[in-house]
């Protein structure tokens, strides 16, 4: 079995010995496991630098990964979800519906509390007034994105992206049988920004939506006002829809601002959008299968409902709903050590890796780091080329992804499935324990330092 700082992998996740990995890890902290009250909790607060271990449960990014690549993974860090203990409202919510041993429909009443609280949560946190009566409550937010497509964008016809861009929604394409148009975003000074030339001259007769993502999945770009008005005014110009995915809205760094693309002061702007939110990525549920999807245009609301059909989950409707009504503590406890291992990665790049590009997202919890270098010395490109003649052809990123696993045994995504862009990249979740993010670190300047 391989081993991660001297220490067993799977003790080491399993937090058998905290004070050991402190030191290991040197991250200077001195959490034991001795001081917890009650589990995830440490003198009354949230403890989020534990480690937690998710192997043997299943788990995508994780166990997925260690089947995939075999014991060579030490630490995942690919798929966008949190590596904490959930939220302990969620939990004590799910235990008590379960004492009712009967699981029938759910009323119409539980639905309506659904979206009251939802409504709620977007005026506390975000000053955004969503109508309860507009609300969809869907399985996910793909399916309500799969619905609106299907309903503005015929079979063959381009929708639009911002590259690079969240992977899944290319799933979302083969689903309804439409075509990328991707605009690739500048990337300059270690910053991305819109090709505004480009983008409006993708907006053919032939595209009638755009995929939007804000807070942007993987760059953490996070749009101000102004760029969004610039990208609704370009699509009412053109006739192209806005379907602004913003499941990340609560992962903004101290200093940014999220925009809610349904605030914009243009009322024209703003019908011609539908948004689509979920609490699922701020608690770290997703498999609870709830999301939302709403529009202030009520004919567009209406004709999408004709091609939504979604099949809602009673315990997830019980954990989204007791996290909306008393989660906010959790992930306001959250937000802060989220942003410390933002500026943890940033300092520990520019002193260890600097070979690898990375300025600070300013939004989610991940991480987007630029290879090319390091890449072109691996010699990426004749590797990928020589694959495509065997059983296992790979994308350039994909061997990256496989010989950084090999050499340092961390597992992040590959960029080339996000788009026109994202050829020399790879996507880190940083949603974990600092212990475990400064492990995965170390390993990999570790590899580096041996190209």
């Amino acid at each position: 079995m391989s081993k991660l700082n001297g220490l067993n992998r799977r003790a080491f996740l399993k937090g058998a010995s905290m004070t050991a990995l402190a030191g290991a890890v040197g991250t200077g902290s001195t959490v034991s496991a001795a001081a917890a009250t009650t589990p995830g909790m440490i003198n009354g607060k949230y403890d989020f630098d534990t480690p937690y271990s998710r192997i043997g449960t299943d788990c995508v990014k994780w166990d997925s990964q260690i089947a995939l690549f075999g014991d060579k993974v030490k630490v995942g860090m690919g798929i966008a979800d949190m590596d904490f203990r959930a939220a302990p409202c969620i939990g004590e919510a799910m235990a008590e519906r379960m004492k009712h041993e009967n699981w029938g429909y759910l009323s119409a009443e539980a639905y309506a509390t659904f979206r009251e609280v939802i409504a709620e949560w977007n005026l506390d946190r975000y000053n955004l007034t969503v109508d309860p009566n507009s609300i969809v409550i869907a399985t996910g937010v793909h399916p309500g994105l799969i619905a609106t497509l299907k309903t503005f964008s015929p079979p063959g016809s381009k929708v639009l992206l911002m590259t690079p861009t969240y992977n899944g929604f290319y799933s979302d394409l083969t689903h309804t049988q439409t075509l990328r148009n991707e605009s690739e975003m500048i990337f300059e000074n270690g910053r991305y920004t819109v090709d505004w030339d480009d983008l409006e001259a993708r907006m053919t007769p032939d595209t009638q939506s755009m995929l939007l993502c804000n807070p942007q999945n993987p760059t953490g770009n996070v749009w101000s006002e102004e760029d969004l008005l610039r990208i609704g005014e370009l699509c009412l110009k053109h006739q192209v829809t806005v379907l602004a995915d913003e499941i990340h809205a609560d992962f903004v760094r101290p200093g940014e601002k999220y925009t809610p693309f349904a605030s914009l002061p243009d009322k024209e702007i703003v019908d011609n959008s539908v948004s689509f939110k979920a609490i699922t990525k701020t608690f770290s549920m997703p498999a609870s299968k709830n999301a939302y999807w709403f529009s202030t245009n009520p004919v567009m609301l209406e004709r999408i409902k004709i091609n939504h059909n979604a099949g809602i989950n009673t315990l997830g409707v019980v954990a989204n709903t007791a996290a909306y009504k008393h989660g906010k503590d959790w992930i306001d406890q959250l937000l802060p050590y989220l942003d410390a291992n933002h500026s943890y990665v940033e300092d520990f790049i520019k002193e260890n890796m600097p070979r690898v590009g990375y300025t600070k997202a300013q939004g989610t919890f991940l991480s987007w780091l630029h290879f090319d270098d390091i890449m072109e010395d691996l010699d990426v490109v004749g590797k990928s080329a020589a694959s495509q003649k065997t059983d296992q052809p790979m994308t350039e990123t994909q061997v990256f992804e496989s010989w950084l696993v090999d050499n340092s045994g961390v597992q992040l995504n590959d960029g080339e499935g996000y788009g026109k862009g994202g050829e020399r990249c790879m996507r880190m979740n940083i949603g974990c324990s600092r212990q475990v993010l400064g492990t995965a670190l170390k390993s990999m300047a570790a590899a580096f330092r041996k190209v």
